[in-house]
């Protein structure tokens, strides 16, 4: 495994300034809901659900709408069917991206997402095009103030597979059925996390800069600010010295 992604760590950096609170509600509160109706509402039994609710109660959701979204999962939704639809394409550079969606409307979606790749220098591909670059991992990043020796040893006791430096953080991977397990042996053990979900980590890295890489951010930004799309993965990689060029 050769990088990370690097937009989860630039989305980090920006921090709560430009976060769009609400629409991050929103997106939970369906991925919630999906996780809870094809897997059952108990999230110690659903392991796609407990990562959904830790990452909602991260981002400071109300425990009324946790158990809300929960409800509406097990209830049917409503009425509402959601699909899950990965699309794939290339940025500027030659970067490649998946978009994870959850849709009740699979045409808005695709004319949406392919208007996106298209305003932003980047084309929608066929499926399987770029997702045999990326790996499903679980990802546990940690500041860089935490005791690297430390933390690699207890890491690897729990299962994790890898334990890297990545820019300034400490990141922890697992396969996806360990997760959960290596996350709380490593909480147990007084370690606090700056974040942990299940992602896709590419296997190889294109470096931008310049255009490509504002136009990339752009393209980035777009995805995520759809309605209907719930992750952004991409292989691209932006030096620090770059990125301060960008202003980021």
């Amino acid at each position: 495994m050769s990088g990370h992604n690097k937009w989860s760590t630039i989305k980090h950096k920006k921090g709560a300034a430009d976060a769009k609170r609400g629409k991050v509600f929103t997106k939970l509160i369906k991925e919630i809901s999906v996780a809870a109706k094809l897997g059952g509402g108990d999230p110690n039994g659903n392991p796609r659900l407990r990562t959904a609710v830790d990452k909602a109660k991260a981002e400071n959701m109300p425990k009324d709408n946790i158990d809300r979204a929960i409800k509406k999962g097990t209830g049917g939704m409503e009425g509402v069917t959601y699909e899950e639809i990965v699309y794939e394409g290339y940025g500027p550079g030659g970067a490649a991206v998946l978009v994870e969606v959850l849709t009740d409307n699979r045409n808005r979606s695709v004319s949406d997402i392919r208007s996106i790749f298209t305003k932003n220098n980047g084309n929608m591909g066929e499926a399987g095009c770029v997702a045999w670059m990326f790996s499903k991992k679980g990802l546990i990043v940690y500041d860089n103030s935490v005791d690297f020796e430390q933390l690699f040893e207890a890491a690897i006791e729990a299962g994790a597979d890898d334990v890297a430096e990545q820019d300034d953080q400490i990141e922890v991977m697992t396969e996806p059925g360990s997760f959960i397990e290596v996350r709380e042996a490593l909480a147990a053990k007084g370690f606090k996390m700056v974040s942990a979900e299940i992602t896709m980590i590419p296997q190889t890295q294109v470096e931008l800069e310049g255009r490509h890489a504002e136009t990339m951010l752009k393209l980035m930004d777009k995805l995520e600010d759809n309605d209907d799309v719930q992750n952004v993965y991409a292989n691209f990689d932006i030096s620090a010295e770059e990125m301060e060029k960008l202003d980021m």
